[in-house]
């Protein structure tokens, strides 16, 4: 059974994932990805933006600012309602998020039903809670020249907040984009950026953090069609998990969230679950938002957030469908799918069986022996062509052959390229199978 400690030592020993701040001691909820998490992060956005934006006419990306005018989130209702329940043990006076450390209660729990739980102290092991309070989860910030010392109505009039999601930015270039590109309706906007939550306890790797990635889309629609346009992106969203990133059907499940769960400004949500080696996580959702953002922007700004139809002249509010993905969440999924136990030859590998689109790099190029100029002469000239025709191609010579074997098992190459004595005779190569480790010789043109 896979475990996730194991994939965090994985990412940690060939570089995927450290920790933020590690050389400080660290910082709960901040990861930092090294050369080769940055290599699959970018792929999987590519993956993301390729299939949803660049493969289609109805939608447009757009790259919005971190920092918002303050009445975005007054509007939003994020200043209000964005909060968790937050739970305080009298005893040690260590702070939980009530509803994941109790079984069997939702977000919206009361002090009364979490008491019922009778759970304790995951530090301290008592039972001596304090009442459920609300927990707003945006970070806030000061913009301008501020002092600790200015008055309090100066610190007030420059407050704002680094952005907990980025469909506002979107929302609220929705006219800009009508005004100088008029789409036809349906029509999506696209966005991909760093998010923020102060979360009140991290956990679970890069499950839940306090800076993340989100990939998300605003898909606006006429209102009678909501339900036809829902269900062509849920489809959408199954098909770019299991065909495109690869992901097991059977580790995904979709959740319909009950309406007392849901999102202020959600109708209907569905979030698609993923069986991750420490349970059953959130990785997606697909919520139907109604007009509720662009209503509130008209009251907030005054400016009128109607689309006049092209074909009837009418005019009128779109309603918004959002599929949205966190690409840490997706990050693990991807990890959590290809890390593979196995043995060869009565030896235990482990290997990161990652798809070819995803693979951080498509061949290792190596010489059989780093001591034979001319095989290692041979084996830069082989890996300078690969490296022109596919981009990710990598270069190894430590160790023996057996050792890089290994090592390229562990980082998911997905073929390694060897040049050796036979290679100078008949210009033949061996490449090795990184899945079924079989090995064969090929003409060097034909790589």
């Amino acid at each position: 059974m896979k475990r996730l400690e194991d994939i965090v030592s994985l990412c940690k020993r060939r570089g995927f994932i450290f920790q933020g701040s590690e050389v400080y001691g660290g910082m709960a909820g901040t990861w930092d990805y090294g050369p080769l998490g940055d290599i699959l992060k970018r792929k999987l956005m590519n993956e993301w933006w390729n299939y949803f934006v660049e493969k289609r006419d109805d939608i447009y990306g757009i790259d919005s600012a971190i920092l918002m005018n303050p009445k975005t989130w007054e509007a939003s209702g994020h200043t209000t309602t964005f909060s968790d329940p937050l739970v305080e043990c009298k005893e040690c006076k260590s702070r939980f998020r009530a509803d994941k450390i109790a079984d069997g209660i939702s977000e919206s729990v009361t002090t009364e039903e979490f008491l019922k739980t009778h759970t304790k102290c995951p530090v301290c092991g008592k039972e001596n809670w304090g009442p459920i309070r609300k927990f707003n989860m945006m970070f806030s910030t000061r913009v301008g020249a501020v002092l600790p010392d200015d008055d309090a109505e100066m610190t007030k009039n420059t407050t704002t907040y680094l952005r907990p999601e980025t469909a506002q930015g979107i929302f609220s270039n929705y006219k800009n984009i009508i005004d100088t590109i008029y789409p036809d309706i349906p029509f999506g906007i696209a966005q991909q950026g760093k998010a923020f939550r102060n979360e009140i306890s991290p956990r679970d790797f890069i499950l839940r953090d306090r800076e993340c990635t989100q990939m998300e889309i605003e898909y606006f629609i006429k209102p009678e069609t909501w339900e036809e346009e829902f269900e062509k992106i849920r489809l959408l969203q199954h098909d770019f998990l299991e065909n495109i990133i690869k992901l097991n059907p059977e580790d995904i499940t979709e959740y319909e969230v009950p309406e007392n769960d849901r999102a202020h400004y959600s109708k209907r949500t569905i979030d698609f679950m993923f069986n991750y080696p420490n349970g059953e996580e959130e990785l997606m959702g697909l919520a139907y938002r109604t007009d509720f953002d662009l209503r509130n922007i008209e009251k907030a700004s005054g400016k009128s957030m109607e689309y006049r139809d092209k074909k009837t002249g009418d005019n009128f509010v779109p309603h918004i469908i959002e599929p949205s993905i966190g690409v840490e969440r997706l990050f693990l999924a991807v990890l959590s799918t290809a890390y593979t136990e196995d043995e060869i030859n009565g030896e235990k590998r482990i290997v990161l069986k990652l798809p070819e689109n995803l693979a951080p790099y498509r061949f290792c190029v190596s010489p059989l022996l780093k001591n034979k100029p001319e095989l290692v002469e041979k084996a830069k000239e082989v890996y300078e062509k690969l490296r022109e025709k596919y981009v990710n191609v990598t270069w190894d010579d430590s160790g023996n052959i057996g050792k890089r074997y290994r090592k390229q098992d562990e980082i998911g190459t997905f073929e390694c390229v060897v040049i050796d004595f036979d290679t100078l005779e008949d210009n033949t190569v061996t490449i090795r199978n990184r899945d079924t480790t079989k090995q064969t010789r090929v003409k060097i043109e034909e790589l």
